[in-house]
């Protein structure tokens, strides 16, 4: 018997609480900081053909939207005949999965009646798995850590205790990997009892009719929000930071009648350090920027991401290729957003934000080399630390918050109980939002020291040092990200190695949002409250604004 649309939504509906459970599951369970404490994770229920149905809220783009495609693949590597109850499978290839090694992408297929009736997946970073760690000093991939092509990690129920050793052996934090991916296996097994559960609530022995609604309830939803866009060409090209040197990234964003293609034509080759990213991650934030303004309102699955198709060339910056180091793939990768909607600002010039800080401030820290034989403490950690976000068109910037990684920000007391550091000052930095009639958002101002008679490195790659957030429509530039040890050091770079010495204090401003339109325009009321917030000091109000303190 067909089913009713109504009955199909309500199915529909649950299957997104499932997908929520799951995402908890595996936050709740986390040994690693940046997945207990900022939710760096995704978590999502994708039916026989590998095709997403639904996805946590919870979760980053770059996993989420990587997930999708992942699960495609695991599917085409394992015989859906060969699948037993309690089976799962693994990858951490990061051309396969969210872009460079410390994520574990996991697949577990559901039984209901006896009968594989779709998949579970998750992904989550672990913080160390060998090589020269976070940071993006590798001269290839083998440098950067342990590569696990697609793999079974459980059989039936029974771990693979041989890839476990393996995965301990090269870490240097192997009792909170092992947690991690117990906690990734937990998350998968949440969800498929969850969705066996639900089936068996329903009555439906396979989810092929729900499948079909979901994807092309969404499909059509999201083509008709692409009907209604200006149809053409559109160019943009980004400047940001790089290493070695600027780096110009170049995009076209062509508007069909029913689909959306972005190509990366002219933009810059690849580095020689790790900070390339794999097209499956650049196109994950890029489609995520477009679906943040074109049908928001229509949750994310295989339907929704169907009209949108990103394309570079092979060996650009933005589609690096085996064996190119990506470990720091992010801070590019999260860049994208910006320049998709430096073309998206030409076609709907009120409904996109201002540049934001963008790149967030992931600052992977451990002990030294000599801490091992000296029998120091030793310790892997990364922290995340975000800027301001753009100012938006009827709206100020957010300060402090991540986009587009949607990741919670390191918090300073579990920071501190895993590892040897001492975070002595953390507040919002003034006047750091790009001025406009909608001021941008701030930056931190944070400082932090050993908390022991002990050095530690740190590993940056971040941008936003040489290039700041730009305004749209006369708004105001954010403020720049700065890092140097103490308050009267040099400023350092924004990628490289630095060891801060016992003693020493790291400090480190992360950039603020943009503004948008004109500062003039700013309402007086709007800018007193900023005076009495802090936000703004009095010159800026006098300067720029034109009101008196």
């Amino acid at each position: 018997m067909k089913m009713t649309d109504t009955r199909l939504q309500v199915m529909w509906n649950r299957l997104l609480a499932v997908v929520e459970e799951q995402g908890q599951a595996l936050i709740r369970a986390a040994f690693s900081p940046i997945v207990r404490e900022c939710g760096d994770i995704s978590a999502g229920i994708f039916d026989l053909q590998g095709r997403m149905l639904a996805q946590a809220v919870t979760g980053t783009p770059g996993h989420i939207n990587t997930m999708a495609e992942a699960v495609k693949t695991l599917c085409g590597h394992f015989k859906l005949q060969e699948m037993k109850p309690g089976d799962i499978y693994m990858t951490k290839d990061p051309w396969i999965a969210s872009g460079h090694l410390n994520d574990f992408l996991i697949m577990m297929p559901v039984f209901h009646k006896d009968q594989v009736v779709g998949f579970t997946s998750c992904t989550s970073h672990l913080v160390d798995l060998g090589g020269l760690g976070m940071g993006p000093e590798g001269a290839d991939i083998y440098d950067e850590g342990l590569l696990i092509p697609p793999c079974k990690l459980v059989d039936a129920g029974a771990l693979n205790t041989l890839l476990m050793e393996i995965i301990k052996a090269n870490s240097r934090e192997p009792i909170a990997n092992e947690g991690d991916i117990y906690a990734l296996i937990a998350c998968c097994e949440t969800g498929a009892k969850r969705l066996a559960g639900m089936m068996e609530e329903f009555g439906i022995t396979h989810l092929d009719d729900l499948a079909e609604y979901i994807i092309n309830t969404s499909y059509l939803g999201t083509v008709e929000a692409i009907a209604e866009l200006p149809k053409g060409t559109w160019h943009n090209v980004l400047t940001v930071d790089g290493y070695e040197q600027e780096i110009d990234l170049h995009a076209a964003l062509t508007i069909a009648e029913d689909n959306i293609t972005l190509d990366f034509d002219g933009t810059s080759g690849l580095s020689n350090k790790g900070i390339n990213v794999p097209l499956n991650y650049a196109t994950a934030y890029s489609v995520f920027a477009l679906r943040c303004i074109i049908g928001p309102d229509i949750p994310n699955n295989t339907g929704s991401l169907a009209p949108f198709h990103v394309t570079g060339p092979k060996d650009c910056i933005l589609n690096a290729q085996p064996p190119a180091p990506v470990a720091m793939r992010h801070t590019l990768g999260q860049m994208t957003p910006d320049l998709v909607y430096g073309c998206l600002a030409q076609v709907l010039p009120n409904k996109v934000p201002a540049e934001g800080a963008s790149c967030m401030y992931d600052l992977p820290l451990r002990h030294v080399p000599e801490a091992v034989s000296r029998g120091d403490e030793l310790f892997a950690l990364e922290l995340v630390f975000s800027g301001g976000t753009g100012a938006r068109p009827g709206l100020d910037g957010l300060s402090a918050t991540a986009f587009p990684s949607g990741v919670w920000g390191s918090q300073v007391e579990p920071t501190e109980a895993v590892a040897p550091v001492l975070i002595t000052r953390r507040e919002l930095k003034p006047d750091s939002g790009g001025a406009g009639r909608q001021r941008g958002g701030l930056g931190q101002y944070i400082e932090m020291r050993s908390s022991k008679d002990e050095d530690f490195m740190l590993f940056l790659s971040v941008e936003r040092v040489l290039n700041p957030a730009r305004g749209r429509y006369g708004g105001g530039y954010g403020a720049a990200g700065r890092i140097r040890i103490g308050n009267d050091g040099a400023d350092l770079p924004g990628k490289g190695e630095v060891r801060v010495k016992a003693g020493e204090t790291l400090v480190f401003e992360t950039p603020g949002g943009a503004g948008f339109g004109l500062p003039k325009e700013r309402s007086r009321e709007d800018v007193r409250r900023d005076l009495r917030e802090g936000l703004i000091g009095p010159k800026a109000a006098r300067e720029i604004y034109g009101v008196e303190p």
